[in-house]
This record gives structure tokens, sequence and C-alpha cells, in this order.
């Protein structure tokens, strides 16, 4: 049934052009996605570590130095000299975290302050009565909370350029984009401001920030790390996990949040391939030389098709679209103006879809589950492109794509939304450049193997091929 009928005057598609615009966009996804026949196809081949246990530096020092620094890049919305909870800032002597000051995307709870999802409209909101149980797991390993950081309102952009708290910059560039949604993160431990931080992933929050600001960022196994206390947005897709400029860091924190230990892997039996067709289209062309020396040093012999990627995110974005719409449908009846502009145009979008979309949808993402399981079958890892092209200028609108002009702000996650459907965990990788604009790849495993990803990204790191490059020190050319 559509929900037309049931909104306020203050939805009719056509009073909103913005509204119109995604309503052709969803219209063309879901016109694909009803014509697709579902066989499954056959596979054919065609800086320095931060330890774990250190702290940087005194807690006012730093305090001092996150108001500094932060005014510049916009990467937080607080900052907190003491914890918000009123416990005071504990600095334990044990824990696999001890002392480790960390951030946390604006959508995970804190006690004591409104959880604002990036949204005015939620400033006021009633305080949380308890940190996000992935907060509260972290503190328990010793680690210290001093901020909340920026993101796209409500979770819906690659940008974090955000109507009310600001838009975050790319410390590589601060003309550039840091990508998003939890682009606030990224940037907060690509500068060096924190050693690891939070972030959300549906459709490549994580994986598309870590790439644009280079650094490491894990999307888990969905499911893995527990949402209690994380603000919601699709909930099939949604997974919360850490940035961290050190692949020891990262793992010890996602250890944490998934109160599980990684087993170490053999990389040499590792059945490894890269993935083509859509992954293949569209590259920079220093990306596709990156992925190419990986290939090489690999001895991969040749790409591997991901079943139907194009159609799975044509679904990933219909789903998003629809259940955010639904999450949303209250305040878009009553106070459609209140959110960012954009973001409640798509919003809406999606709300005024019929009921037989998402019946699309889910049939669609039951055979891609499947269809991916086979792949698995006969492959261990895959490796991808993370993002088209290095971060885009603040001021500029879109970017190419096979040969048009398309919204840079929804098309940055291109290789990162197909690939959320399935549950799988993926490691975006920063491809090694020092001195220019990063790239990333991602590494895509079966869920639950996590430590294949690690295994594999460290070796890409031994050799050289990938690792982080810290950004110009602020005040030099």
């Amino acid at each position: 049934m559509s929900l037309a009928s049931a909104t306020a005057a203050d939805l009719d598609p056509r009073h909103r052009p913005g509204v119109v615009q995604n309503l052709a966009l969803l219209a063309e996804y879901t016109s694909a996605l009803a014509g697709f026949a579902p066989e499954l196809p056959s596979t054919h081949e065609t800086d320095a570590a931060t330890p774990a246990n250190t702290v940087g530096g005194e807690h006012a020092a730093l305090i001092e130095q996150l108001h500094a620094r932060n005014p510049a890049l916009m990467a937080f919305t607080r900052i907190f000299a003491v914890d918000p909870s009123g416990q005071g800032v504990r600095t334990p002597a044990e824990g696999a975290l001890a002392g480790v000051p960390f951030a946390v995307k604006d959508l995970f709870d804190v006690q004591g302050l409104p959880t604002t999802a990036g949204a005015a409209m939620r400033v006021d909101a009633a305080p949380a009565a308890r940190d996000a149980e992935v907060v509260r797991r972290l503190k328990a390993a010793g680690a210290v909370l001093v901020g909340t950081t920026n993101m796209d309102e409500f979770a819906y952009g690659f940008a974090t350029v955000n109507a009310h708290f600001g838009t975050t910059r790319n410390p590589h560039d601060p003309a550039r984009l840091a990508g998003g949604s939890s682009g606030g993160s990224a940037a907060a431990v690509a500068a060096g401001l924190v050693p690891f931080a939070l972030g959300s992933d549906t459709n490549g929050s994580i994986r598309v920030p870590a790439a644009l600001c280079g650094i490491y960022g894990l999307r888990s196994t969905h499911g893995q790390v527990p949402l209690q206390g994380v603000f919601p947005f699709v909930q099939a897709l949604d997974v919360a996990g850490p940035f961290a400029r050190s692949l020891d860091l990262l793992q010890t924190v996602h250890e944490v949040m998934a109160d599980t230990a990684l087993a170490k892997i053999d990389v040499a039996g590792l059945r490894i391939a890269r993935l083509g067709g859509w992954f293949a289209r569209n590259l920079d062309p220093d990306l596709r030389a990156g992925l190419d020396g990986i290939s090489a040093a690999l001895e991969i012999s040749g790409p591997v098709e991901l079943p139907q990627a194009e159609q799975s995110r044509r679904a990933a974005f219909v789903m998003t679209a629809m259940e955010g719409g639904f999450l949303h449908r209250q305040a878009l009846r009553t106070n459609p103006d209140g959110f960012d502009p954009a973001v409640r145009d798509r919003l809406l979008a999606g709300l005024l879809q019929p009921a037989e979309h998402w019946l699309q949808v889910q049939r669609f993402a039951e055979w891609f589950g499947q269809a991916m399981a086979r792949l698995w079958q006969h492959l261990d890892v895959l490796i991808a492109p993370a993002v088209p092209c290095v971060a885009p200028r603040i001021d500029q609108a879109s970017i190419e794509v096979d040969g048009q002009q398309v919204s840079a702000r929804a098309n940055l996650g291109m290789f990162t939304q197909p690939l959320g459907l399935a549950g799988c965990p993926v490691l975006a990788v920063p491809l090694h450049r020092p001195g220019r604009l990063p790239l990333g790849v991602q590494l895509v495993a079966a869920p639950g193997r996590e430590d294949r990803l690690f295994a594999l990204a460290r070796q890409l790191e031994a050799i050289g091929l990938t690792g982080v490059s810290a950004p110009p020190v602020e005040g030099q050319a």
C-alpha cells in the first residue's frame, strides 16, 4: 500500500522538485529489479602503528589540542574534558585499550547527552540513559571517550555535509570532502587527533571516508557487533565499526567491540580474487594502477564477477530509501522542513514507494545472499576499489560516472553499496601514496572471517603496497 494517501499536503511531491528527482531514480532502480530473473550463476575467474596500550599525552593537553584544531576540520561536534556520565575521566592501568583516547560518531549513545544522529531536530532530545553497548565495552577495556564526531544527517550521505553542524574537511586537503556519513570520525583519526574512532556503515559510511582520508576502516560481519544504543537507519544493513591508522589497534578495537579473538591466518593458503565488471569501471587511473600492483604481487590471474553487482547496488539503494523513510515517517509528516533538504527529499521519495517495491528488494536480497554463499565455496578474499576517485572538492557537486556527471553525495559509495546485502565483513585499506591524495581498496571475506582480512592487509602493508600516509603538517605547504 502506498503511503502517499496517508501523508500531509507537505508531502505532495509536486511541491518538492528534489522528491521528484529521487522518485525518478527509485523508479528506474525498482523497474530493473522487477525484471531480474533469479538464476544462480557459476563462478568464473575472468604511519607507524600506534600501540594499543599507550596514551598520546596528558588528557588535558589532548583536550586543548582538540579544541585548537577542530575548527579547521569540523570533525568533532562535542569535546569532553570530563566524562558526560559524571563519572570523571578514568585512565586505568590495565585493559587492552588502557588510556587510549577515542571518539564516536554522534549516533552512539553517550550517557547524559542527547544522541543527535547529526540532526538539528534532535539537539534537545532526551539525554541517553546509558552508553551504547560498544562504548561501554571500550571503556571497560580502558579506552577514554573524548568526544562525538560529525556525520551526515541521520547517516544518509557519503559526504559529511551537515547543514547544522558544518562540513567536515579532509585532513589531506581541507578544500576537499572527508567522505561520509562517518566523516568526522575518519577525519579525526586521519589528522591524528585520536588513535581510533567509531563509525557506522550501512552502504559504505565507514569504507568511503576511510578511503578518502587514507586510513583503515572495518565493516564487520552484520550482526557480530551489538547495536544497542546506536541510532538506527536500515536494520538489514547497519553495522558499527572502527577507524584507525594502525592495523594492530584496529584489530584490538574490533575484538573488544565484538567480544571475540581473531585467529592467526596463513596468507599463503588464501584463495584471493579481484572483482571485475562493475568494479572495473569508472576508476581513477592511479587506483587502477594500485589494484594492478596488488594483483601482480598476489599473483591473481584474472577477475571474478560479483553476482549481479549493479542490481545489488540498486536493491540496497531502494531498501535504504524505503526503510529510512518509514523510520522517519512521523517527523516527515509533522516537520518536513526540519530536515536537511537533500536528506528529506530522499526520505520522502522512499516513503512514497509502494509495498511491492519492498517485496522486490527482499526477493533479490535473498537471491544475492545465496549467490554470495556459493562464491565463498571457491574463494576466501575478494579485492575491490573502495571509491572511484580521490576526495572531491567541497564545492564540487558531481563526479563522472559512465561519462555522465552525477551527484557526488549519492555516488561516492558506488563500489561499497553492492556489498552490504550479504552481510560480509569488509576492510577498507589505504593505498600507500605518500604526499598524494588518498585512495583505498576493499578486502571482502565470508561472514565471520575478519581474520582473513587482517592477515591479507598486513601482508600488503608489509610489502609496501598499502598503508597510512600522514597528511601534511598543519601550517606547512
